[in-house]
């Protein structure tokens, strides 16, 4: 059988784009390159696929059982009531970088059924062994999975998984596809697809092997610990699931999905809290070649009242390309720039790529020899390959003493006061002028001390410069919480790293596969992620331009960046209307910054997901929320709010399914009750956004915080987590419960923790009915158009009209 999604994907540049961006001089080197990278390249065909032949015995383990075939061994351990661990040996155990939580076995109960058949259940999770595979069910004993027992050819492993009728199969990563991948046949490979991507390409930089099927009944969630090249092929009943080197070891997660999603990230790792400036706005632009240019684009936003949080700089900055070095030429006192900016409120985030210079007398390159740091050939040479500066060699972040450099690089920057670092190119990416734009398949990898080659570390490349960064940043600036961008990575990198969707086309198709690409992201345990405002390649039409900038608002990491041969990107460029537009958007964004907190602060704590997708809801409208293009062009953000982004040219409303209960749309006393579809207005200048009901949503208005009450069938109640923006200091908790009661509501409020209330006065605004007055202590204050305006209180009494 071949392996789906081998070879899929254009080349990385065609030879005239290479030269006309790079230049003669590097499309030479990259020429080159993919001629020595192809001899370096092994040539170790798959033997036949064999099967693990019949089971010979099997014995009790802590947790479960090993059972014996005659061309290998199983091992089921249940690591708690929900999760199952199923290992198949032989195969080249690596390190377990994926994981952060260390789970001891627990003791199943073990039946044996009438026809033979060894039971291992726990409350929520069975398994059973037969004679062709194995069966998993739930803890109510609806059927999740059955797969039959793999086949190994080599180093090689696959196995088939049945697909249920009506199965939908999430996650897989970054990909270009429909959030359903049934019918679809994925790489897991990380790769940088060339400067642009639209619809159907793939792999692109981030893939995560972890998939969600969501079954007529329940679902579960799969996770196979191996970062080696693999594939998933979903284009039949059958799904074949494969990795062509490591260890075929897998965690079984039953539903409901969320849950399994939660329990995954708790697996492989919390997100951490991040500094509260990560969730505004953020510019960024390649081909800024001088500190005025960016000084002007930064002076742009702020003298038009657009509020800028951070400034991201690109290669241009560095001294010909070279990492960890700035050119003072055309970045004079760098240091002053960065000072400057965080006086105006605007942080510094600086691009660092993980290529270095192959140049004699340039210091990390002569460090990195001496010490042993790069990644090498067979033979022991250093690999050298092109990437912006040219030839460059590259670290090896699977060494712990790479790691730690690459940390101390970062202690200048920080000491100037750069607030976050964006990792680029780190699929590895290099130049190649065919073939596979990365390093060689035989370059070694240090593996904590185990050693192995490119292909089996290829995918934890990203992850480990993560790392890297994430542990450099916390020694060397202790008191502040890291920001780190990356652009590629592996199962893990969520508790390290934010993600973007790379150099999606400018185009409305692009668009639709960013929002794509955002879910599934989600799907897949990355949940801080974020795109390219307006696409990265091209030149967007001013109407794309600003549906895309509504989007991004609501999403949550909010960027504004393009290629260097793009016309300027900057919203007055765009003309009034659209201006306007987007300082709407800005507008409702600040708006939102303590809704997005509290998510910032669940995530971290809870593992709970800021995006998600309408079917992680359940409900009679799950399957219309999956059928074709129009379902999938809605989501939640949290569990508050419903957005529903524009993504059609022209359209000025938009079909949006509601999910169950009450829908308030944005700035209205109408709620609309699903589950349904509903047509919503979608103004050039508006976003269809729409708050459910039963929700207190905390907002940011004119410097004060607001509580905009939408009162649903029951109670609606609502958090708030606030803090001092940045590192681990006073914080506080506040939970509000509206309540029915004679003549209106009943508000309480609980708060706890050692921060202050940081407002004077809390304005209330009630939906759905006329506020008339508020009673707090026997005093009454009477409401006005924006609402009625208090001090803190424990509870207020809201009298309203009728």
């Amino acid at each position: 059988m071949a392996v789906p999604g081998k070879g899929l994907g254009k080349k990385l540049w065609s030879a005239a784009e290479m030269a006309a961006l790079l230049g003669p001089g590097i499309l030479l080197l990259a020429v080159r390159y993919a001629r020595e990278r192809d001899r370096w390249t092994p040539r170790d065909p798959l033997p036949p696929w064999q099967g693990v032949g019949r089971a010979q015995g099997l014995e009790a383990i802590p947790g479960g059982v090993r059972v014996r075939f005659a061309e290998a061994e199983l091992e089921a351990v249940f690591l708690g009531e929900d999760l199952l661990r199923l290992t198949w040996s032989p195969g080249e155990a690596l390190p377990p970088y994926a994981l952060a939580e260390e789970a001891s076995p627990l003791e199943p109960e073990r039946l044996q059924g009438p026809d033979g058949v060894l039971l291992l259940r726990t409350r929520r999770l069975a398994l059973a062994l037969g004679e062709e595979g194995l069966e998993v069910r739930d803890g109510e004993g609806r059927l999740l999975r059955q797969e039959a027992y793999p086949e190994r050819a080599g180093r090689a492993w696959r196995h088939r998984v049945r697909l249920a009728p009506g199965e939908r199969v999430l996650g897989l990563g970054e990909r270009a596809h429909p959030l359903d991948r049934r019918g679809g046949a994925f790489r897991l490979w990380n790769r940088d697809p060339g400067g642009s991507y639209g619809p159907g390409e793939d792999p692109l930089y981030l893939s995560v092997p972890v998939w969600l099927s969501l079954l007529p009944q329940g679902g579960y969630l799969a996770f196979y610990e191996n970062p080696a090249e693999g594939f998933a092929d979903l284009r039949g009943e059958e799904a074949w699931v494969g990795f062509l080197g490591g260890a075929f070891r897998y965690y079984l997660i039953p539903g409901p999905l969320e849950a399994a999603l939660s329990r995954y990230v708790r697996l492989t790792g919390l997100p951490p809290m991040p500094p509260r400036w990560a969730l505004g706005f953020h510019y960024a632009r390649w081909g800024l070649r001088t500190r005025e240019e960016v000084e002007e684009r930064v002076a742009g936003f702020l003298e038009r009242g657009l509020p800028l949080r951070a400034v991201h700089l690109d290669i241009d900055y560095m001294r010909g390309y070279r990492v960890f070095t700035v050119d003072e030429g055309r970045y004079p006192d760098l240091p002053g720039l960065v000072r400057g900016f965080q006086e105006k409120g605007v942080r510094t985030v600086l691009i660092l790529d993980p290529g270095v210079k192959a140049e004699k007398g340039f210091p990390p390159y002569e460090e990195g020899l001496r010490e042993g740091l790069f990644c090498r050939l067979p033979s022991g040479e250093v690999v050298r390959g092109p990437v912006w500066p040219g030839l460059a060699a590259f670290p090896d972040f699977t060494d712990p003493k790479a790691r730690a450099w690459w940390g101390e690089k970062l202690k200048g920057f920080l000491e100037m006061g750069v607030a976050g670092f964006w990792l680029d190119m780190n699929e590895p990416a290099l130049f190649a002028a065919w073939g596979e734009p990365t390093l060689p398949a035989s370059a070694r990898h240090a593996l904590e001390g185990q050693g192995g080659d490119h292909r089996l570390a290829h995918n934890l490349y990203g992850l480990l410069m993560a790392r890297a960064s994430w542990e450099g940043f916390r020694k060397h600036a202790p008191e502040r919480r890291p920001f780190l961008l990356t652009r590629s990575g592996h199962a893990g990198v969520q508790r390290y790293a934010w993600a973007w969707t790379g150099d999606v086309e400018s185009t409305w198709e692009g668009l639709r596969t960013t929002l794509r690409a955002l879910l599934g992201l989600s799907l897949s345990g990355v949940y801080f992620v974020g795109s390219d405002i307006g696409g990265f390649s091209g030149n967007p039409s001013p109407e794309l331009y600003l549906r895309w900038f509504q989007m991004a608002a609501l999403t949550p990491f909010f960027r504004l960046h393009a290629a260097r041969w793009t016309k300027r990107r900057e919203p007055w460029r765009f003309g009034e209307e659209v201006l306007e537009g987007v300082r709407r958007a800005m507008a409702l964004r600040e708006s939102l910054l303590p809704y997005l907190y509290t998510l910032a602060h669940r995530a971290s704590r809870e593992g709970k997901p800021l995006l998600r997708p309408l079917f992680l809801e359940g409900g009679p409208y799950t399957a219309a929320s999956l059928e074709g293009e129009q379902g999938e062009e809605a989501f939640l953000l949290g569990e508050a709010l419903l957005v529903a982004p524009v993504l059609e040219e022209g359209a000025r409303a938009k079909e949006v399914p509601l999910p169950k209960g009450g829908w308030y749309p944005w700035g209205e006393d109408r709620a609309l009750q699903g589950p349904t579809w509903a047509r919503l207005p979608a103004p050039l200048d508006r976003i269809p956004l729409l708050v459910r009901a039963g929700t207190v949503l905390p907002l940011l208005e004119e410097g004060g915080l607001a509580l905009h009450l939408y009162p649903g069938a029951e109670e609606a109640e609502g958090r708030l987590y606030w803090d001092e923006g940045d590192g681990e200091r006073a914080e506080r908790r506040d939970h509000f419960h509206l309540l029915p009661a004679k003549g209106g509501f009943r508000l309480l409020w609980q708060g706890e923790g050692d921060l202050p209330w940081p407002w004077a006065r809390v304005r209330l605004r009630l939906f759905g009915k006329r506020l008339l007055r508020a009673h707090v202590e026997g005093e009454a204050h009477a409401a006005e158009e924006g609402g009625v305006l208090l001090p803190p209180f424990r509870e207020a009494l809201l009298e309203v009209e009728g």
